[in-house]
């Protein structure tokens, strides 16, 4: 109350409350921060695990920033010497230049498209990462999903079929935040409810970073499990596949060895901590050290126009084509600048004129 007393009486007085963003926005207009720390800010405020906030928080501090920066001052070097090689006679430059400024161009781009690689997988660590249940119709996928959760979110049921749509939730697995979908069963349907919510299912697993399969143990293997399988193999990819039998406190029916070697043995009504200690295992192996990391949408897409333009600008200097070389490579730092910020003309001179003594 005192608090908002204090306040109240500042406002009568003639100040106003700061609008969102503000602070961030002015350190960013006077240069005491570039666009990579803004952003960072900005989803630091919103983090919801440890991992996110140690990420952003090297963000924060620079580091992308000024890889960025240095790759980006690495082409503005680049553009003056092919400036200087357009309008001065070649014999007055190094015979090897073309050779090197190549090689430098290659260097950048695999970095870069390695950190495109990093970031794609990494990303769980900043936005959650999301893993679905798979399984057929009444395997227990909403019984585990509860004893996950601690706490009766999904209906059970012993009618096959009871859940037709997903149903996600957020929890925290060591210093990891997931999202937890439970999805309708896979199988073939006549009910065109029931169809809708098991296409939703598979678009669900075709999205999520880590699938835990679940198959009954106390039943035969039919069409349905193997659907499942069949499905798991076209998607999994890259995904993390965890398999679970469930009901292993009756008698084993199910045909292991049509599943991996690390089969997870489970009984969903009683406890989920054997999934729950793997998916914590899997994912402290995630973890990054020291690699830099785009943290948006838009870092990502800048970064990907800026190895394209790179690829083609390598294609015109074979030529000997400096100028669409260079036209390209301006493309490549516009696109870099777009993730600090932008690049102008007198920068290019600025390294002309350093590097070169001209008009002597």
């Amino acid at each position: 109350m005192v608090a908002s007393m204090i306040l109240e009486t500042l406002i009568d007085f003639g100040a106003r409350l700061a609008t969102p963003g503000e602070f961030s926005k002015r350190a960013f207009l006077n240069g005491r921060v570039d666009l990579t720390k803004a952003e960072a800010v900005a989803r630091l405020i919103e983090a919801k695990s440890e991992d996110a906030v140690k990420i952003l928080a090297k963000q924060v501090a620079g580091g992308l920033g000024e890889f960025i920066n240095e790759a980006r001052d690495s082409l503005i070097e680049i553009m003056a010497h092919i400036e200087v090689s357009i309008d001065y006679a070649e014999d007055d430059l190094p015979l090897n230049l073309l050779e090197k400024i190549e090689e430098k161009l290659l260097t950048l781009e695999r970095k870069l498209e390695n950190i495109i690689e990093i970031s794609a997988r990494k990303k769980g660590l900043i936005s959650g990462f999301k893993a679905v249940i798979l399984g057929k119709p009444n395997v227990g996928k909403s019984t585990l999903l509860n004893q996950i959760l601690s706490t009766n979110r999904a209906i059970i049921s012993t009618v096959a079929g009871t859940t037709r749509d997903t149903i996600e939730e957020e929890i925290r697995v060591g210093t990891h935040l997931i999202k937890i979908v439970d999805t309708a069963g896979i199988r073939d349907s006549s009910d065109e409810v029931e169809r809708i919510g098991i296409g939703r299912s598979k678009e669900a697993a075709k999205s999520a970073d880590m699938i835990i399969a679940l198959f009954d143990a106390s039943k035969k293997v039919d069409e349905e499990d193997m659907e499942v399988l069949t499905f798991l193999e076209e998607i999994k990819g890259d995904k993390k596949c965890f398999y679970l039998l469930n009901k292993v406190e009756k008698d084993l029916k199910f045909d292991k060895t049509l599943l991996p070697k690390e089969v997870i043995e489970i009984s969903a009504t009683k406890d989920a901590s054997p999934i729950i200690r793997k998916i914590r295992e899997y994912l402290d192996t995630q973890k990054i050290d020291s690699e830099i990391i785009l943290i948006s949408e838009n870092q990502i897409r800048r970064v990907k126009e800026t190895t394209k333009a790179l690829k083609e600008s390598k294609e015109f200097l074979n030529e000997g084509s400096l100028e669409l070389f260079s036209f390209h490579l301006h493309e490549a730092v516009d696109a870099l600048g777009a993730i600090t910020r932008p690049y102008s003309v007198d920068e290019v001179m600025d390294k002309m004129f350093s590097d070169f003594c001209l008009g002597k």
